[in-house]
């Protein structure tokens, strides 16, 4: 890495948002640069965090272009301070000119280790090529394993035929990150979401998969009744369900979609629109915050380019599993699109994300933000205290 690289990934930038009531500013740092190390584009973040609290950011490298097909690696990076500084970027998967990517790790928090799952194809096929039957080779699912807290990986293992039906055409994992359930029957199971194209149809639709065994063997779950979905992530309810929040191609609303599962996974029902959840056809992220705990509510975080554009990447809070997202903040108005959060042990959020002064492809970078960082708000039931292009403030809370 050259000189200027280091000074690039140090580098804190400050991005104010617009004035209004409960504005701050917040800090974010270039956690990839694009055209640095050889790299023309990097795409497709994702965020994870260790029992032992360091935290791992994937990414593709994308070598010849910003397209999605070609020579594409995936690479990682560390922090063990929290996300302040950063190891040097690390290959994890290189396979000559093929394409390597969707990167959607899930942390073990039983056994610590890191699972990465991951979709290969060859690097001459296009995505229409893969849907149509016609490219060389087929979308291909791998999954590769850290025991050393994203240190050293293993070599990365196929799992196509466990987890793909033979009628499905394209195939992602992810993009984003996973959980591992927590309360119920299937506790200790780990969940990733992915998408998947039939042939005949040629219909999207979002579909899980998950591990009972600590990630020695991986299952198809279920997948949504209805399609016009792909891009998604699973986020564990309060009240004992699962919840998918989608990317959306029906184009009578843009909004997010979102399905529920009783069965931690295995089959899907109520799917529809989040009135409130605006896209432009792109990836988001939906994460835990905090579990319900005596006196005080969960809070799950919602990041996306809230926008009919890729601009103006926006985090949300509600108060009631989802139902409802009366706070946000808005971490860059500019161009924007794919995100992954997640939340350190002391209560401290964090956003990787794309963005960029002409195009959202310029950078990746790591914001960081507290609830704390906000306006108190003591009020049993939060209210909306929105202004044109401002911030809302967020309850204080105390992060289990």
């Amino acid at each position: 890495m050259t000189s200027k690289n280091l000074i690039l990934s140090a580098l804190i930038c400050l991005v104010g948002t617009s004035a209004g009531a409960g504005d701050v500013e917040k800090a974010q740092q270039t956690v990839w640069e694009s055209g640095a190390d050889g790299y023309h584009t990097y795409r497709i973040p994702a965020l994870e965090v260790t029992p032992k609290g360091t935290v791992l950011a994937f990414c593709e490298g994308r070598k010849q272009g910003r397209g999605d097909a070609g020579d594409i690696d995936l690479l990682v990076r560390r922090s063990t301070d929290n996300g302040k500084t950063w190891s040097e970027p690390k290959v994890i998967w290189d396979d000559k000119g093929n394409t390597c990517g969707n990167p959607c790790p899930v942390v073990d928090m039983e056994t610590g280790t890191v699972w990465l799952l991951s979709t290969w194809n060859f690097g001459g096929d296009r995505e229409h090529q893969i849907i149509n039957g016609q490219g060389k080779d087929k979308r291909r699912v791998f999954v590769m394993s850290s025991e050393d807290d994203g240190r050293t990986w293993s070599e990365p293992r196929e799992i196509t035929g466990e987890v793909k039906k033979p009628d499905w055409t394209w195939y992602a994992t992810g993009p984003g990150s996973g959980i591992q359930l927590k309360h119920g029957k299937h506790a200790g199971r780990l969940v990733l979401a992915c998408d998947h194209i039939e042939a005949t149809t040629k219909h999207y639709y979002s579909h899980i998969i998950n591990s009972d065994d600590h990630g020695k063997t991986w299952n198809l779950g279920g997948r949504t009744p209805s399609h016009q979905v792909n891009e998604c992530e699973v986020v564990e309810l309060a009240d004992g369900r699962l919840m998918l929040n989608m990317r959306n191609y029906d184009r009578s609303k843009k909004l997010r979609q979102r399905a529920f599962s009783r069965d931690g996974g295995m089959t899907w029902e109520d799917q529809g629109f989040d009135e409130t959840l605006i896209e432009p056809i792109c990836q988001a992220s939906i994460h835990r915050y905090s579990w319900p705990t005596e006196g005080k509510r969960g809070i799950l975080l919602f990041s996306n380019p809230a926008s009919s554009k890729r601009e103006n990447m926006t985090v949300r809070a509600s108060f009631d599993e989802g139902k409802t997202w009366p706070r946000k903040l808005r971490l860059y108005g500019g161009a924007s699109a794919y995100s992954d959060l997640a939340v350190l042990a002391d209560g401290t959020a964090l956003c990787l994300y794309e963005r960029g002064k002409n195009h959202p492809y310029e950078q990746i970078v790591l914001a960081r933000f507290t609830l704390d960082d906000f306006q108190e708000d003591d009020k049993t039931e939060p209210e909306s205290t929105q202004q044109e292009g401002g911030v809302n403030a967020l309850p204080r809370v105390t992060h289990p």
